[in-house]
């Protein structure tokens, strides 16, 4: 009977423990399901506060990609504000290069647009880096063998200068021209990039990787959630 207190008291402290320590594997262990998504890019600090707890945090500016005007594989004109409160997921393609789309951005692309199609907050954008051939006929058809629908998954093309500087300074990837004999190679970067409703990159996930789809495919639920979050905290 005298160990009795001793129980209830070992019981109430593992009560009380247990939330604390659930809550710490949550943020630490839970393979960034909890935890926020970084940033990439170059950060500014701003001149302005917001207030935390009571304390006043400088404002942060972030790098968002450049806004374009290209056209898609209809023919219809489309910019950064044809995505207003959208979540993109974006990669490099050229039509030649990739055939029946076998190219690996463009394979991991159809899975995620297959994937995500009745999701209205995700949306696909593919840029083609060889625009003099990938003209809106040619991406008509080019689409077609990926089943991508204007609209959800745009495959844009359009004046070469801004196309590259989307890519290059928007972006940060990689897409250059090779001559080797008499033949034009293209050279393009795999990744995929997340891009947030704020046109900030979120994230870059190499398309030759299994494992780093799988994290494209947890970090685009990590987004959404973000995003809900912000929507109603009024961000």
């Amino acid at each position: 009977m005298k160990g009795t207190p001793i129980k209830k008291i070992l019981i109430l402290v593992t009560i009380l423990a247990v939330p604390g320590f659930l809550y710490y594997l949550l943020q630490e262990k839970g393979k960034n399901r909890y935890k926020p998504l970084p940033i990439f890019g170059e950060k500014v600090v701003a001149s302005t506060f917001h207030s935390v707890r009571g304390n006043k945090v400088p404002d942060t500016i972030y790098h968002e990609v450049n806004d374009f005007k290209l056209v898609n594989q209809n023919g219809d004109s489309v910019s950064l504000s044809s995505y207003n409160n959208k979540i993109l997921i974006v990669s490099l393609f050229y039509s030649k290069g990739e055939v029946n789309g076998a190219g690996f951005t463009t394979k991991a692309m159809k899975g995620f647009n297959e994937t995500y199609q009745h999701n209205k907050a995700i949306h696909f954008v593919g840029i083609s880096i060889d625009p003099q051939t990938d003209k809106p006929q040619v991406l008509s058809n080019f689409a077609k063998t990926l089943s991508a629908n204007a609209g959800k998954w745009d495959l844009l093309t359009g004046d070469s200068t801004q196309l590259f500087t989307l890519v290059k300074k928007g972006l940060a990837l990689d897409a250059h021209q090779e001559q080797i004999g008499s033949e034009r190679k293209f050279i393009h970067s795999n990744m995929l990039v997340l891009l947030d409703t704020h046109r900030r990159i979120r994230g870059y996930y190499e398309a030759t990787s299994r494992e780093a789809l799988l994290k494209l495919d947890d970090e685009i639920k990590v987004l959404l959630a973000e995003e809900l979050r912000n929507s109603r905290d009024g961000r």
